[in-house]
């Protein structure tokens, strides 16, 4: 029998599940299709169990320098096993929280793989046979993957994925991450807190390239004084795996090789897009250079009637990015008008040892796009709050457009900048002006008053610096 509704969603990831839910309040008939588990690999494989795995290494790392606030602790260790399991309950937690979202808002759930075999119906193929559906408005929520290296296939025993990493079959001694961005340098930060010798390798000439320089330089600075050993410019040539792990070859960036032995390998190289088959050949649904699908601002393809969100689109590739797309999505296919997105506006968080956070444009994407800059940086060590908690390392940095005082962007470093951001994510997109930010009452002693104090920095009227 065939089921009818106004929209199918395909993927309950973090993008599919919120417009399903958006969808159900304005009046849709909404069913969502999922092959695995609800929430998708952010809220099972990725970003929530990360947290809590990180969360743990953050309570270790502390409880390792107890005795720099005045505290005892005696025989400290981890219990790999303890704080896996841990976080996988966490993971479950919010899966059920996800079930019980779609029951409140009265939406369809079909289990299996999902894939449109012509305009408004896609075909599942469930435990209990085949179902068709149909609906005028179909959203693609598929999400994407790791990316595989040809020479480095991963096999969950010596080569990693992130999904790998989460679930270790063991604690790595001397752990190999290729790749630097934020999953990279995520799970380095996390096994080299947990006791690992950790080494990144990444093939441009800083780590986390996509985040502002002066971010980068201070945060390799900083994971080699934890005892990383960080290789820029460099390249991974093979690996060999062997009885007691593997053997990497290593091109550093004077184009030396060397061989090298570890006892584990995490490949974080980036991901691919789940599209191979959601049926877009067939209906002609155009994608990038990268095989991402191609999206307008109202996240419509180029067939009527289907749409495309998160990560199966083009980036940043991001939770919070697929959310805010499977509203305006959502908001379009019902008749509204929606705000279309400013890609400048989303910011970004690395939630490694310690923490990075932006939005907007970098010192160097300002100057590329022609703006004069007005930059303001301010320390950590030179705040109160963050004094008496013992977390000196880090700054904040803020540009502005120096003819109209325009918040460009904003970038930190530090311990809880990933709360902080949004701050300055707001005044983005309120198109804020430093005279606003200048003006604002920031609460002391907090944390926040860094940002105050960068602003001021930019505009020679700092305080307490």
């Amino acid at each position: 029998m065939t089921k009818n509704y106004d929209l199918i969603v395909l993927g309950s990831g973090p993008g599919g599940y919120v417009a399903a839910i958006r969808a159900s309040q304005l009046g849709l008939k909404t069913a969502i299709v999922e092959r695995e588990n609800l929430g998708g690999i952010c809220l099972n494989w990725g970003c929530i169990p990360t947290k809590a795995l990180l969360r743990s290494a953050e309570i270790f790392h502390n409880m390792k320098h107890a005795a720099d606030y005045g505290l005892a602790a005696e025989k400290i260790s981890a219990d790999l096993d303890a704080v896996v399991k841990r976080s996988r309950g966490v993971a479950n937690q919010l899966n059920k929280g996800v079930t019980g979202l779609m029951k409140k808002n009265k939406i369809d759930v079909i289990m299996g793989d999902g894939k449109i075999i012509e305009k408004g119906k896609v075909a599942v193929k469930t435990e209990k046979g085949d179902e068709e559906l149909t609906a005028k408005n179909i959203i693609i929520a598929t999400g994407a993957r790791a990316r595989d290296l040809p020479f480095a296939k991963a096999d969950g025993k010596r080569i990693w994925t992130y999904r790998h990493a989460m679930t270790p079959p063991e604690m790595p001694k001397k752990l190999l991450v290729i790749g630097s961005g934020a999953i990279g340098i995520e799970f380095a930060s996390f096994y080299n807190d947990m006791g690992a010798d950790v080494t990144v390798v990444e093939m441009m000439d800083r780590i986390v390239p996509v985040e502002d320089e002066e971010i980068s330089k201070f945060l390799e600075k900083s994971l080699k004084k934890q005892g990383m050993t960080i290789m820029t410019g460099a390249g991974v040539k093979s690996i060999e795996t062997t009885a007691k792990g593997v053997k990497a070859e290593i091109e550093d960036n004077k184009g030396k090789k060397a061989s090298h032995d570890f006892t584990h390998v995490i490949v974080a190289v980036g991901i691919q897009p789940n599209v191979e088959t959601v049926g877009l050949d067939e209906l002609g649904i155009e994608p990038d250079e990268r095989f991402h699908i191609k999206t307008d601002a109202m996240c419509r393809t180029n067939i009527d009637g289907i749409y495309a969100i998160g990560d199966v689109t083009g980036g940043p590739w991001l939770a919070h990015k697929a959310s805010h797309e499977g509203v305006i999505a959502a908001e379009a296919i019902a008749g509204g008008h929606p705000h279309a997105m400013d890609v400048n506006n989303i910011p970004g968080c690395t939630y490694c040892h310690p923490q990075i956070a932006s939005v907007g444009l970098t010192e160097a994407k300002a100057k590329e796009a022609g703006h004069d800059v007005k930059v303001g940086n301010f320390p950590f060590i030179g705040n109160g709050k963050a004094i008496a908690l013992g977390e000196t390392e880090g700054f904040i940095k803020t540009v502005f457009d120096a003819k109209t005082g325009e918040l460009l962007g904003a970038h930190m470093i530090g311990a809880e900048v990933t709360e902080l951001i949004q701050g300055y994510t707001v005044g983005k997109t309120l198109e804020t002006t430093e005279a606003e930010l200048m003006n604002t009452v920031f609460p002391h002693p907090t944390l926040s008053e860094m940002m105050h104090e960068s602003v001021l920095d930019a505009y020679e009227r700092v305080l307490h610096m």
